[in-house]
């Protein structure tokens, strides 16, 4: 998002340049920059320990492909504990296990997406609703089901898929 009008003070902004970033929304009277936002988002593959990938059903999302537990960080946490939270959330799990992965970019949604592999004991899932289903797969078939190659769930399921294959 580019701020037009400060938000402190309701002044118009003009563009000033700022060190390396450029142009940049200034505020004259707060004597500001106001740089650019975006959101930023999780999105965890969950592994239990049969080797089983969570796959959700989010009909919002996709009519036609799997998703892997994905959210919008809230203001004070960190990109763990919003995985962590998540999870938990969205299929009742906890997580024993997480590891950053990569950060993506979505052009689309103007997102900053922070990828994880999760680690969880439990197996049972207990949805929230804003899941439709979900079920666990072997991770080898995770691939085929998340939406195709290009895609940030697809990349991640690859990555998993490739570092296991190094072990």
């Amino acid at each position: 998002m580019r701020f037009h009008y400060c938000p402190g003070c309701g002044s118009k902004l003009e563009l000033r340049q700022i060190g390396d970033e450029g142009d940049t929304p200034w505020c004259p009277q707060c004597q500001r920059p106001l740089f650019d936002q975006f959101s930023t988002c999780i999105i965890a593959l969950v592994v239990n320990d049969r080797e089983e990938a969570a796959i959700l059903r989010q009909g919002y999302i996709s009519q036609q492909y799997g998703n892997l537990v994905s959210g919008y960080m809230v203001p004070g946490e960190t990109a763990e504990e919003c995985a962590s939270r998540e999870i938990e959330e969205e299929l009742g799990l906890r997580v024993t296990e997480l590891e950053l992965v990569r950060t993506w970019w979505m052009e689309k949604k103007g997102l900053l997406m922070i990828g994880f592999f999760a680690r969880t004991a439990g197996s049972e899932l207990n949805l929230s609703g804003e899941v439709d289903a979900a079920r666990w797969v072997p991770v080898k078939e995770a691939l085929g089901q998340v939406h195709p190659k290009g895609s940030i769930s697809h990349a991640l399921v690859a990555a998993y898929l490739e570092r296991t294959k190094k072990a």
